[in-house]
């Protein structure tokens, strides 16, 4: 079965299946990249906690920056959130995100707490 949570037209911001977590990309607000990270990360464990994870439970994390020269800074924030033992498997590129003042964009996929 899959559920989707909080959907609307374009997308869901959490779908469900088969034990596994699925996160819409989350931004966040601020005029830094560690400003930036500190809210979407605030805004995955939101979601987690709302499909039934935890940051614990993340199996998988994309990680998009706008300027790789932000990647020390925004791992600095990320490092700091991810619970010792618990780091996901993680990419991190480079791209152009959706809107201009926008630095860094996260994607999890994680597994339902058991």
């Amino acid at each position: 079965m899959i559920e989707r949570m909080h959907t609307g037209a374009r997308m869901s911001k959490i779908v469900k299946h088969n034990g596994t977590v699925y996160l819409c990309g989350q931004v966040g607000e601020g005029a830094t990249v560690a400003e930036q990270t500190a809210d979407c990360l605030a805004r995955v464990d939101a979601l987690l906690v709302d499909a039934g994870s935890s940051r614990e439970h993340m199996l998988q994390a994309v990680i998009w920056l706008a300027d790789m020269a932000d990647f020390a800074e925004m791992n600095a924030v990320w490092d700091a959130w991810v619970p010792d033992g618990h780091a996901p498997a993680r990419a991190c590129g480079e791209a152009k995100l959706a809107r201009d003042v926008l630095k860094v964009e996260v994607i999890v996929t994680a597994a339902v707490k058991e």
